[in-house]
């Protein structure tokens, strides 16, 4: 395959990652690692640098579409931010303390549970009983209808949320890997938030957080710019097509995409790690 060849099959392919991160809050390096390393053969640090700039064009692409829409919580995100960064930090630390084996098998399973739990789910809860901390510290809004109206929601249960991020921070200071899937399942599941609110704000706070390791790749020279550019280029393409798509879509499938996608997720955690015990 010549270098023109491999530019736009990347970037096609980059094309349907993005739609897929910006429709399940996951970010298209989701899809891209898997794919530049087993399809393309490319080496999975400069995959992970590619998907890392993924990560921020997908983030910048949809979150402007979202915040513009009235789905992204700028303010919760920010504040859920502080917890994933000090779990960072401390994920970083543990990586010469823990097993990483165990600790992501362990995460499979998780994620295979979540997705269970999340398809199992069979409506959207918005509670209706406030929670003083959440007004305390203002995390609540308002989540636009199709029919053009508002929907109020106050985030529930902040401390488990709080410390579900931090867990999500940890996991991704540890083993290498995006933590939006924990972050989703934090926000749905435990913060009790709509969904399209928990997916559309997890793409906001991954490019924070991308944001910052992508400068040591940089730094490193795993950031190869033919590889680069059209993932970067295609995965924010298909990020915008799936904010207009986010708007339409019911949410009972866009919890489809994001288990199917997390429990394929599961699965490769599961298997990598069982692999490296031998």
């Amino acid at each position: 395959m010549n270098d023109l060849w491999f530019v736009v099959i990347v970037g096609l392919s980059s094309i349907g990652a993005g739609l897929l991160g910006a429709l399940s809050g996951l970010g298209g390096g989701v899809v891209i690692v898997p794919l530049l390393t087993i399809a393309f053969h490319v080496d999975i640090k400069y995959a992970i640098g590619a998907s890392l700039v993924s990560v921020i064009a997908t983030s910048s692409g949809a979150a402007a579409a979202y915040v513009r829409e009235g789905f992204s919580n700028i303010r919760i995100g920010m504040f859920l931010e502080i917890a994933t960064t000090l779990g960072a930090l401390f994920g970083a630390w543990l990586t010469t303390k823990a097993p990483t084996e165990v600790i992501g098998l362990v995460f499979g399973l998780v994620l295979l549970y979540s997705a269970y739990v999340s398809l199992k789910q069979k409506h959207e809860e918005i509670t209706e009983h406030p929670d003083q901390l959440a007004l305390w510290l203002k995390l609540k809004g308002d989540l636009p209808l199709p029919d053009g109206g508002e929907q109020p929601y106050v985030a529930q249960r902040v401390p488990i949320g709080f410390g579900l991020m931090w867990l999500a921070g940890v996991l991704s200071g540890l083993l290498g890997i995006g933590s939006g899937a924990v972050k989703v399942i934090a926000m749905d599941q435990a913060m009790k938030l709509p969904f399209k609110v928990s997916t559309t704000t997890s793409n906001f706070m991954i490019g924070v957080t991308a944001a910052a390791s992508a400068g040591l790749y940089l730094r490193s020279g795993y950031l190869a710019p033919g590889l680069v550019m059209p993932v970067m280029l295609g995965v924010l393409v298909g990020s915008l097509i799936g904010s207009k798509l986010l708007v339409r879509v019911h949410v009972r499938t866009l919890k489809i995409v994001f288990s199917l996608l997390i429990i394929a997720m599961g699965i490769q955690m599961i298997v990598n790690s069982a692999m490296r015990f031998r």
